[in-house]
């Protein structure tokens, strides 16, 4: 059975953790034409020179952000993490997103496929799979199908089933595409069209990371590719195994910690028994938070992880 876990005690939910927007500088894997199994771009946390900071005996753990995110997203909650948990993390771009190369297609067997060639790339023991959204829909793709690959799974605001995407993802790619159109110089002149779309300011600014300048014209673009990722809503909407149609033994019997926002709607107490089917051994945690949890509430979102991975 699956079980709810609280949040310790002491820890205000209802705080809200900006978003960190800063740029830095990394190393990105360019791009090639491989059709397959492209190589990730990645930031790691401590340097891999760095030995003193973690326990070796402990597993890595694998981020992945979601739709229109980057590693960039998860910098500074993946150093915070790596601290307290002394594990070394790995936080990736997904294909079509950040620094990772751009193809076809961009669905979840694909994404895992990705996933799975880096860890064997990296020759990375059993890694525990941290995924927002779009890449926790990835990491529970690999770990259904490559359950021993992986320790442990944690899924943020998001659920093994088909459901419809909001809205506001479409509406995200019409304003990127209308920015892109208007050839703006200044990132204030795209912000003022992206909140035609998106009153959010902070959801603004995430989405507007993805902008790069041209250094001849000056003229803004984004590094996304719009034409995949607007193809490819339908599909990430999706789930490649059906739990009516999947064979029985396709399951994660490994431990799984599914971290929901109380004021987001993508896991569903409807979705729990197809939680419970794919991962048995599955926790419940609600953090005070939308969907964007990690951003909104990082000190939940950090005590949840901790508590769940210090026995896994």
């Amino acid at each position: 059975m699956g079980l709810r876990i609280p949040i310790p005690r002491g820890v205000s939910l209802r705080r809200t953790i900006p978003y960190c927007y800063r740029q830095f500088s990394s190393t990105p894997i360019p791009s090639t034409p491989l059709r397959s199994k492209p190589e990730l771009a990645y930031q790691i946390w401590p340097s891999l020179d760095n030995s003193a900071a973690i326990d070796e005996d402990r597993s890595p753990i694998v981020f992945m952000h979601g739709l229109f995110g980057s590693k960039q997203n998860n910098r500074s909650i993946s150093k915070a993490l790596a601290a307290k948990l002394r594990r070394r993390i790995w936080a990736i771009d997904l294909r079509n997103h950040g620094d990772s190369p751009h193809l076809s297609p961009h669905d979840y067997m694909s994404m895992a496929d990705d996933v799975e060639a880096f860890i064997q790339r990296f020759k990375l023991h059993k890694p525990a799979l941290i995924g927002h959204s779009m890449g926790a829909k990835t990491a529970m793709t690999l770990a259904l199908r490559s359950p021993q690959l992986i320790s442990s799974l944690i899924s943020v605001d998001n659920a093994p089933v088909s459901a419809k995407l909001g809205s506001q993802f479409v509406n995200y790619v019409k304003a990127m595409r209308e920015i892109e159109r208007a050839g703006v110089t200044k990132q204030s002149e795209a912000d003022k069209i992206l909140e035609r779309y998106e009153e959010s300011l902070p959801i603004r600014q995430f989405l507007l990371t993805n902008l790069t300048r041209n250094p001849a014209s000056h003229i803004l673009k984004f590094r996304i590719p719009l034409s995949t990722l607007a193809s490819s809503l339908d599909e990430l909407a999706s789930f490649p195994y059906n739990p009516a149609t999947a064979p029985a033994d396709l399951k994660f019997e490994g431990p799984a910690l599914f971290i929901r926002g109380t004021r987001s709607g993508y896991v569903k107490d409807s979705t729990l028994p197809v939680i419970e089917r794919f991962f048995p051994r599955y926790q419940i945690v609600d953090v005070e938070a939308g969907h964007w949890v990690i951003s909104e509430n990082g000190v939940g979102f950090k005590d949840a992880v901790t508590e769940f991975l210090k026995d896994n």
